[in-house]
């Protein structure tokens, strides 16, 4: 089943960075002026399971951005999963403009998956019911036996022969989102995971996939909309088929090969970039193109944790504060050190080695908690620490104190790594 290899087209400008999704090129940076607002430099990733969340839960947040399972709804609770058909993108807009509204400031970042196409938003929906895009979505082997179902579990006379599996799914009467009598509705497709075809060159209604999938897509009227400052852009191709959120069998069932594997992976790189490129040049930014830790050109993890630990405190200062380093290169993201949002254990340890540690791009907070959590907020988050005097931290005596300083236009901050000790000394 030897895909065919899309024809990458750049918009004029600069030439695309020679990284390759998932790699991000160090200096791959937010546009506009650093923030070093404490407050502003925060991020939560927040969902709830029945119905919206409530703006009050996210005041003071810098960016929070919402999870594509935000208000589907379990049990009784109304959400997007019982309208019919469903209606995520457009409730996830409601969202963003009920989150905005409250919290003036606040920047929201939405959800889009990068290998499924979701039934439940209507861009998507609407080009999975016309057989006009089949060239974009991949198939199911022409013969079985398949693990994944071809048709809808509560409404068996609906089917398609493009690939998708129930994973995470909607479904009737209880699913990943619980649907209302008779079945879910998807339109004219059954619910689930579908997935593109990155490597399609077909042209559609005068659209290259690229082009529908960057522009129609991700920056369509709610990604564009200068309410949206960012994203997060789920899974990646790679040829180990480890495509991340899927089933058995998944590229089994599609009758892929190495071959297929490997033109699949080269295209959504392809893709990708562009993507990244008109991201950027559009004034926003995504979770992805974040550094959490690891290689300096890693991608942005789902979940956060902190990048200082107690028991190699002094070598991880020394190599953050580094000025060739991803935390002074990139756009950080810091996480708390606790599993659990309503408690911060090490708050002020976790700021602390946050202002010694970040560049002029930074966020500190917390990655995929899951649904339905609540995210404390404390005072310190709201202090004015001004901003850096010293572009770097440094350590008192160089390789061996493990004390390590930092002067802030506002405040001092110190962490001593022998007794994991921090210290804020605001100024007069």
């Amino acid at each position: 089943m030897l895909l065919t290899t899309s024809v990458v087209s750049f918009s004029s400008g600069p030439s695309p960075p020679k990284c390759l999704w998932p790699q991000v090129c160090p200096g791959t940076l937010p546009t506009g002026k650093p923030n070093w607002m404490l407050n502003k430099s925060t991020i939560i990733m927040p969902c709830n399971n029945t119905g919206f969340t409530n703006p009050n839960t996210t005041l003071g947040w810098g960016v929070v951005d919402f999870d594509w399972s935000n208000a589907k709804g379990l049990g009784t609770a109304e959400g997007w999963a019982k309208h019919k058909p469903m209606d995520d993108e457009e409730m996830l807009f409601e969202q963003v403009k009920m989150t905005a509204a409250a919290t003036p400031g606040t920047t929201v970042w939405v959800y889009r998956n990068t290998v499924y196409g979701y039934p439940w938003y209507t861009d998507v929906r609407k080009i999975l019911e016309d057989p006009a895009y089949a060239p974009w979505w991949l198939k199911f082997k022409p013969k079985g036996p398949w693990f994944s179902d071809k048709c809808d579990t509560a409404n068996t006379s609906l089917c398609s022969d493009y690939y998708h599996s129930q994973e995470q799914s909607p479904g009737y009467p209880h699913g990943d989102g619980d649907c209302a009598a008779p079945a879910c509705d998807c339109g004219t497709v059954p619910c689930g995971f579908y997935i593109w075809n990155h490597s399609s060159t077909a042209i559609v209604n005068g659209q290259s996939f690229q082009e529908w999938f960057v522009h129609t897509y991700v920056l369509n009227d709610v990604g564009s909309s200068p309410l949206v400052s960012g994203f997060f852009w789920d899974d990646v191709w790679n040829p180990e088929c480890n495509i991340h959120d899927q089933v058995k069998n998944t590229c089994e069932d599609m009758g892929l090969s190495k071959a297929d594997l490997a033109q699949l992976t080269v295209d959504y790189q392809a893709n990708m970039q562009a993507l990244q490129k008109a991201t950027l040049a559009a004034g926003k930014f995504a979770w992805q193109m974040l550094w959490t830790g690891g290689a300096a050109d890693n991608i942005g993890g789902t979940g956060l944790g902190p990048l200082v630990n107690k028991a190699s405190c002094a070598a991880d200062l020394r190599a953050l504060c580094a000025k060739d380093n991803p935390a002074q290169t990139r756009a950080m993201a810091y996480g708390f050190t606790t599993p659990d949002p309503t408690q911060l254990p090490e708050l002020e340890m976790d700021v602390a080695n946050f202002l010694l540690s970040r560049g002029p791009y930074a966020w500190l907070g917390h990655g995929w908690r899951g649904c339905s959590r609540t995210y404390l907020f404390p005072p310190l988050l709201n202090t004015d620490f001004g901003e850096p005097v010293d572009q770097i931290c440094a350590e008192t005596a160089p390789g061996s104190s493990g004390v390590f300083v930092r002067e802030w236009s506002k405040a001092t901050v110190k962490v001593d790594c022998n007794t994991w000790t921090p210290t804020i000394t605001m100024k007069p």
